[in-house]
């Protein structure tokens, strides 16, 4: 049996948008608003359970989990979490996007590649294993949406690549990646070589008070935004 999502629908405010106080005003009753859209219909401004949001995130399909979401007196819909956004602090769920599904449409999704054993230029090379890409898009119906892609890379040498191409296909899946682009590889480990100073030269130094440098940080994700408004046009960002 699919999750029911039972979703509530957001009263208008006074002034007819959604504001940033609208919004936290739902997540104060513990809630958190979302936005459900898509399907032929029009978008609908609602809130629903962060909790059973968060236990379809990290469930075993994730994000490309369907499931039935009721909405006050609606027939129920197929819909799947297409966008979220987290608070960057407390890494609490802030907004979601819902969007209708058709079962008899192909949809556009990302799944996980998963890498299974251990590389021979691994063990017998001492390489390193680096996978470049963690997810891959595909189109597909939404029953053939697969939980994660396996690939065998016990035999990838030292050096060697799997791309794309390698990966498990078939008629029900189209890979929408380049075929010749890299998935994983087998490289080597480089120590770092600093070179000594030519004789009569004098190894640079830092300025007297300046700061160490520090490695710049990546971040991602996306971080508390204005809440997202009830018309939204079709089609959907993931995360």
């Amino acid at each position: 049996m699919p999750e029911v999502v039972v979703a509530k629908p957001r009263t208008v405010p006074s002034n007819g948008k959604f504001n940033k106080n609208a919004a936290r005003r739902v997540r104060v009753a513990g809630k958190i608003p979302a936005v459900l859209y898509g399907g032929g219909h029009d978008a609908v401004a609602i809130e629903v359970d962060p909790k059973q949001i968060s236990r379809i995130l990290f469930s075993e399909t994730g994000h490309n989990t369907i499931f039935d979401v009721e909405v006050g007196t609606q027939p129920a819909a197929k819909a799947m979490i297409v966008d979220w956004q987290r608070e960057p602090i407390k890494d609490q769920l802030i907004h979601i996007d819902l969007k209708r599904i058709a079962l008899d449409k192909r949809l556009r999704v990302s799944v996980r590649v998963k890498l299974l054993g251990i590389p021979v230029g691994v063990r017998t090379a001492g390489g390193i294993l680096d996978q470049v890409l963690r997810e891959v898009e595909i189109e597909c119906l939404p029953a053939d949406i697969p939980n994660h892609i396996d690939v065998d890379v016990s035999n990838l040498e030292m050096f060697a690549s799997l791309r794309v191409s390698d990966l498990p296909h078939s008629d029900k899946i189209k890979f929408l990646n380049s075929e010749d682009a890299t998935v994983a590889h087998v490289v080597s480990i480089r120590e770092e070589v600093v070179e000594a100073p030519a004789e009569g030269e004098v190894a640079a130094t830092p300025e007297a008070g300046a700061a160490p440098t520090e490695p710049e940080v990546a971040k991602k994700g996306k971080t508390d935004a204005p809440d997202a408004a009830a018309k939204k046009p079709e089609g959907g960002a993931k995360k």
